[in-house]
């Protein structure tokens, strides 16, 4: 009987568009097309229907908006559709290559590559995802009691105990206030939940800012050279100019503020107004990490020329280096003795990064200072457009500010997996970043933290000619052939922007740490016939 009905409903189906086709009105070349508001029928012949199956798609890459056509995001680009062209064919007919796999070193994907997620954080969002499990025996043997307590308390601040909900937009309260008293106990001064947006990963909440603050192409945001492609893709998106600070290669990717005093000057004699200033700390793609002092500054430096901080802070548990310390922006200027009143600061979280690694869980938060209620209803309406965030990554935001406590069932296993997450890839950045240093010609900076290096590679002019000739940048040409030759997938450093004449390349620390000895050994073997191949 189902089958009859379901072929039924295909003959009507079917029926009623060869109906729709052959008896619905044609436009003649000679009518307007606003003639379809009219009530009027519209007639025409078939021979209007054959003239027009030749004209051009209405879409196209002369059509699209140009500000589209102008955002470029490298960590996905050409490198990368090579690689994922090179997998197929791997998988279609294993000796096709000389390598048996891809080793993607291109992204901050830290799952993808085979770390583990935290156990606590998926036992509270299994258990909140399926609650109904929570009552019954068998779930005291199987999740530990403080994940059950946890997500007990989670779901009494979700009306309706519902995760497949809406929630408020910002996002639910609750875990608002749980992320408040994380960011508190972090820095040691007052946070306020409705000064958190929950958001889908922090990308959003860049997004969200940009909308905020461009205005027209003479508004311009300040960003670090080398930068995270995030923000020039966004800024272009949204009709700005990037306005470029180059941070100091030889001294560790520092940023100094002198640098940012010239920038600024040239941007205002060309008649852009700077409005904001973005800081990556710990840095993407250099992975260095600030001092106390140069945040300072700063902060200063941002007070002083009415520039709002766009801080990125999402690396901020990944600091591999004692004699450095995570200190957030906001810490800092409240340490300055600068308030609400004194200086706009708007931070940037995220679940993605850390020692959690939960990209595809798209949780984040952005936490905004300094805005009068005005703006501040403003950007509440501008989240309001997107409904809200998921509730997983709100969950997990509030689980990554408020993970299990010293005393907590799960505070040993938690700290343990932790711990030797962080310490594997201070591990792997140490093995990477000597390998590096040992290639002829390469010079590579210490990675003080977040998950990648940035080395700088001295390409011989014989190369850099074989890259003009392929119509593609020295540093693109130099990861395409070592794609094509080890499966290693680096990203060119020309995706991130740096000092003109300078070639690097981006690499994760990321593939599992029994991989790294192989990558060196790929790596270090090309790198050796390349530079034979192409000496001067």
């Amino acid at each position: 009987m189902r089958r009859f009905v379901i072929g039924r409903a295909r003959n009507l189906f079917e029926s009623s568009r060869q109906n729709y086709q052959f008896q619905r009105p044609l436009l003649s070349s000679s009518q307007s097309p606003y003639r379809f508001l009219s009530s009027t029928p519209i007639t025409g012949s078939p021979s209007s229907f054959s003239s027009s199956s030749t004209m051009a798609p209405p879409v196209n890459v002369n059509t699209i908006n140009p500000k589209v056509l102008e955002c470029e995001y490298a960590v996905h680009g050409e490198i990368v559709t090579l690689a994922q062209k090179l997998q197929q064919e791997i998988q279609a007919k294993p000796e096709a290559h000389p390598f048996e796999e891809i080793l993607y070193c291109n992204i901050g994907n830290p799952q993808s590559l085979g770390q583990l997620p935290i156990t606590f954080f998926r036992e509270v969002l299994a258990l909140c995802d399926h609650p109904s499990i929570l009552d019954k025996s068998e779930t005291q043997g199987l999740f530990s009691a403080d994940s059950i307590d946890r997500a007990w308390q989670i779901l009494d601040q979700i009306p309706g105990r519902a995760t497949g909900a809406y929630s408020h937009s910002q996002g639910i309260k609750g875990l608002r206030d749980t992320i408040a008293a994380g960011i508190e106990a972090r820095d040691g001064f007052p946070a306020d939940p409705n000064d958190i947006f929950l958001t889908d990963g922090a990308s959003p909440a860049v997004h969200m800012m940009m909308q905020l603050l461009i205005r027209s192409e003479k508004d311009g945001i300040f960003c670090p050279i080398p930068q995270y492609p995030l923000y020039s893709a966004s800024i272009a998106l949204h009709g700005g100019t990037l306005v470029p600070y180059y941070l100091d290669e030889a001294t560790g990717w520092g940023l100094e503020v002198s640098e940012l005093k010239k920038q600024l000057e040239t941007a205002r004699s060309k008649g852009i107004t700077v409005r904001a200033l973005v800081v990556i700390n710990p840095g993407n793609p250099t992975g260095q990490v600030l001092a106390e002092e140069n945040q300072r500054a700063i902060v200063e430096f941002c007070k002083q020329e009415g520039l709002v901080l766009l801080a990125d802070e999402v690396y901020q548990e990944n600091i591999y280096v004692p004699e450095k310390k995570f200190h957030s922006f906001k810490k800092v200027s409240r340490s300055m003795g600068y308030g609400e009143k004194d200086i706009s600061v708007v931070s940037f979280q995220s679940v993605s990064k850390g020692y959690y690694g939960e990209c595809g869980r798209r949780g984040g938060y952005m936490e905004v200072t300094g805005f009068g209620a005005d703006v501040r209803e403003q950007i509440y309406k501008v989240a309001s457009v997107n409904l809200c965030s998921n509730i997983s990554g709100q969950i997990l935001a509030s689980l990554v500010m408020s993970p299990p406590k010293v005393g907590d069932e799960s505070y040993e296993s938690y700290s343990a997996e932790r711990d030797e997450i962080l310490s594997s890839l201070a591990r792997r950045a140490q093995t990477l970043e000597d390998a590096f240093n040992k290639l002829e010609g390469v010079t590579c900076n210490k990675a003080e933290g977040a998950m990648y290096l940035f080395p700088r590679v001295r390409l011989p002019e014989k190369a850099i000619k074989a890259a003009e000739a392929a119509k593609t940048a020295p540093d693109a040409f130099y990861c395409r052939r070592l794609l094509n030759a080890t499966g290693i997938v680096f990203v060119p450093g020309s995706g991130f922007g740096q000092v003109p004449g300078t070639w690097h390349f981006r690499c994760t620390i990321l593939p599992q740490e029994e991989k790294i000895p192989a990558i060196v050994t790929r790596l270090t073997d090309f790198h050796k016939s390349f530079m034979d191949e192409f000496r001067d």
